[in-house]
C-alpha cells in the first residue's frame, strides 16, 4: 500500500490541476459576455420596426428592417450584471424562494422518508416477472419523463422545472443515479415536450396566430413529431442511467454529485415518526382557505391548447387535501407535509392551466408551502425565518449566475446588433428551393434561440418575416412553423443564455462545462432528427399543412 502513496499523490495533483484550468461556470458566462461586446463593434446596428401600408382601402402591418447607429459596449460589460439582475428577476427571486421554502421542508425530513417509502414500494413490485424484466427504475424514468414532456407540450412547462429539481434530484441520486438523470427527468423531459409543442400556446399558438394560420392546426402530425423527439429521449436518457447504475464513477458529475450523497447520508431509518398538534392546525387552516377558494371559484375553465373545459378543479382539489392530509396526519406529520407538497403541485396546475398563473404566483405557492411545513413541525417562527435565510443562501450561487447569463442577452440588445443578426440571416435564404429554404429556417431558427431562448419573442421577431416568404417559394406556412417550433425548442437544453437551464443547473450543482460535454452528442443528435422530421412537410400531403 505504501508503494502506491507516490502515485496516488501524483494522481491528486493531476486532478487538482485539471480542476484548475476548467473554467468556472461564472467565467464562462462572463466571456460570453465579452464575446457579445465584441460582436457590437463590428457588426451594424440594426432593429425591426412595425410598418403600417394600406392595401385596396385597408390597413396591412408588416414587420420592417431599418439600419441604426450601432452601440458599441465597453464598460457596460461590468454594468451586465446588475442588468441581467434585472431582467431576469423574476426567476431569480423564484429560486431564491424554492430554496428557502424547500430547506425548511427537507430539514423536516419528509421528502427523505417519502423517497424511502417510494423505494420500498418500487422494490415491492419486484415480484411481479414483467416489472423485474423490465426493470423498476426504468419503468419509473419513462413514465416520470413521459408526464413532464406532456406538460411541456400542452402548457410550455418551463421555469416550472426549476421546483422539481429539488425533489427529483436526490430521487435519481438514491435509486443509483446521477444528478444529470435527476435533471433529464424533469427539466429535459419538458424541453423535449416544449420543442414536440402539440398545444403550446406559448410557441404554437403566437406562430400560427402571427402566421394566419388556424390556432393549433396540422395537429396530428405534431403529435407523431412529439412521440418521436420524447421516444428518442427517453431512450437516450435510459441508456445513460443504465451506465452509471452499473459504474457510478462513469458519470462526469460523479465528485460533484458528493453534495446530494452526503445529503441524503443520515439514517432515516432512525427519523421519528410523530404528528404534533400544530400539524393538525396547519391543516385546518389550509383548508379553510381552500374551501373559501372553493367557494369563490367553484368552477374552473381550464384550457389545454385551444380547446377548454369548465370544471370544479378547486373544490375537487380541497376535497382530495382533506381525505389526503387527514391520512397523513394519521400516520405522521412527515407523511402530511408529502401530502402537501402533492398538493402544491396539484393547484400549480390548475393555476397554470385555469388561471395563467407564472412566476410571481408560482414563487408565492411554493413559499407558503414552506411556511405551512415549518408550522407543521411545530417549528418557531424564528426556526422558520433561520431555515428560509439558509436555504435562500444555499442556492444563492444558482440565483447569481442567471443575472449573469442575463447580462449577455442585455449586452447584444444594448448594442443594438440582435436584429442586424437577424436579418442577415433571413436574407441568406433567398434564391433557395423548398427543402433548402425550410432547411435554412430550421437552422436560423436554431442559431438565433442561443442568444434568444424566448419562444414568444423569437415568434414575434421571425414569424412576421418567414410566413410572407414561404409564400413566395410555394411552401406551406405551417412548414414555416413547424421550423420554428423545432428550432426554438431543442437548443434550450444547451444554451447559457437561458435563465431556465442556467437555474436548473446551479439547483442541481452541475457546472455548465460538465452539462455541455454531456449534452452535445444529444443536442447533435435532436438537431438531426429535426431535419427529418421537417422532410414530409415538404415531401407529403399532410393534413393541415
Amino acid at each position: 500500500m505504501d508503494a502506491l502513496k507516490p502515485q496516488l499523490r501524483l494522481f491528486n495533483h493531476s486532478s487538482d490541476m485539471l480542476q484548475q484550468k476548467i473554467p468556472h461556470t461564472y467565467v464562462i458566462i462572463f466571456g460570453l459576455i465579452l464575446i457579445a461586446a465584441s460582436f457590437t463593434w463590428f457588426i451594424p446596428g440594426g432593429e425591426y420596426v412595425d410598418a403600417v401600408a394600406l392595401e385596396n382601402g385597408k390597413e396591412v402591418r408588416s414587420v420592417v428592417f431599418q439600419n441604426t447607429d450601432s452601440q458599441p459596449q465597453t464598460w457596460q460589460v461590468f454594468a451586465a450584471l446588475y442588468k441581467g439582475f434585472v431582467r431576469q428577476s423574476g426567476i431569480i427571486v423564484l429560486i431564491l424562494m424554492i430554496g428557502g421554502a424547500f430547506w425548511i421542508m427537507n430539514h423536516s425530513k419528509a421528502i427523505d422518508v417519502g423517497i424511502l417509502s417510494f423505494l420500498k414500494f418500487s422494490r415491492r413490485l419486484e415480484r411481479y416477472r414483467l416489472i423485474r424484466r423490465l426493470g423498476v427504475e426504468n419503468i419509473i424514468i419513462t413514465l416520470v419523463m413521459t408526464m413532464f414532456s406532456i406538460f411541456g407540450a400542452v402548457f410550455g412547462m418551463s421555469e416550472e422545472t426549476i421546483a422539481f429539481i429539488v425533489i427529483l434530484v436526490p430521487l435519481a441520486i438514491s435509486m443509483g443515479y446521477d444528478s444529470i438523470t435527476g435533471v433529464c427527468m424533469v427539466f429535459v423531459a419538458a424541453g423535449l415536450g416544449f420543442a414536440g409543442a402539440v398545444l403550446n400556446p406559448f410557441t404554437i399558438g403566437i406562430a400560427q396566430g402571427l402566421s394566419d394560420l388556424p390556432l393549433f392546426s396540422g395537429l396530428e402530425y405534431r403529435v407523431f413529431c412529439w412521440f418521436v423527439i420524447t421516444l428518442t429521449g427517453i431512450v437516450w436518457v435510459l441508456r445513460y442511467a443504465s451506465r452509471v447504475k452499473k459504474d457510478p464513477k462513469r458519470s462526469v458529475v460523479y465528485e460533484d454529485d458528493e453534495y446530494w450523497r452526503k445529503k441524503g447520508a443520515t439514517d432515516i431509518e432512525t427519523v421519528q415518526l410523530h404528528t404534533p398538534r400544530a400539524a393538525w392546525i396547519s391543516w385546518g387552516v389550509l383548508l379553510g382557505i381552500m374551501a373559501a377558494f372553493s367557494f369563490d371559484q367553484p368552477l374552473t375553465v381550464m384550457k389545454i391548447g385551444n380547446a377548454s373545459a369548465t370544471l370544479p378543479m378547486v373544490p375537487v382539489a380541497t376535497a382530495i387535501f382533506a381525505l389526503a392530509g387527514f391520512l397523513a396526519l394519521r400516520r405522521s406529520a412527515h407523511f402530511y407535509i408529502l401530502a402537501l407538497l402533492i398538493q402544491t403541485i396539484l393547484f400549480l396546475i390548475i393555476g397554470v392551466m385555469g388561471y395563467g398563473w407564472y412566476i410571481m404566483e408560482i414563487a408565492t405557492l411554493f413559499f407558503a408551502m414552506g411556511i405551512f411545513s415549518g408550522i407543521a413541525m411545530d417549528y418557531s417562527p424564528n426556526r422558520i425565518t433561520k431555515l428560509f435565510i439558509e436555504g435562500a443562501g444555499d442556492i444563492l450561487s444558482a440565483a447569481m449566475v442567471v443575472g449573469l447569463a442575463g447580462g449577455i442577452i442585455v449586452i447584444l440588445e444594448d448594442g443594438k446588433v440582435i436584429d442586424t443578426m437577424l436579418f442577415v440571416l433571413s436574407r441568406s435564404m433567398e434564391g433557395a428551393g423548398q427543402f433548402a429554404a425550410v432547411s435554412l429556417m430550421y437552422v436560423i431558427q436554431t442559431a438565433i434561440n442561443i442568444v434568444i431562448p424566448s419562444g414568444s419573442a423569437k415568434a414575434a421577431l421571425t414569424m412576421p418575416i418567414m410566413a410572407p416568404f414561404s409564400d413566395l417559394i410555394g411552401l406551406s406556412r405551417q412548414a414555416t412553423v413547424m421550423a420554428f417550433q423545432l428550432g426554438d425548442g431543442f437548443t434550450n437544453m444547451i444554451t447559457p443564455t437561458s435563465g431556465v437551464l442556467i437555474g436548473v443547473l446551479g439547483v442541481a450543482r452541475i457546472p455548465y462545462h460538465k452539462w455541455f460535454r454531456w449534452i452535445a452528442p444529444f443536442m447533435a443528435l435532436l438537431i438531426l432528427l429535426g431535419f427529418l422530421l421537417l422532410i414530409p412537410t415538404v415531401t407529403m400531403e399532410l393534413n393541415g399543412f
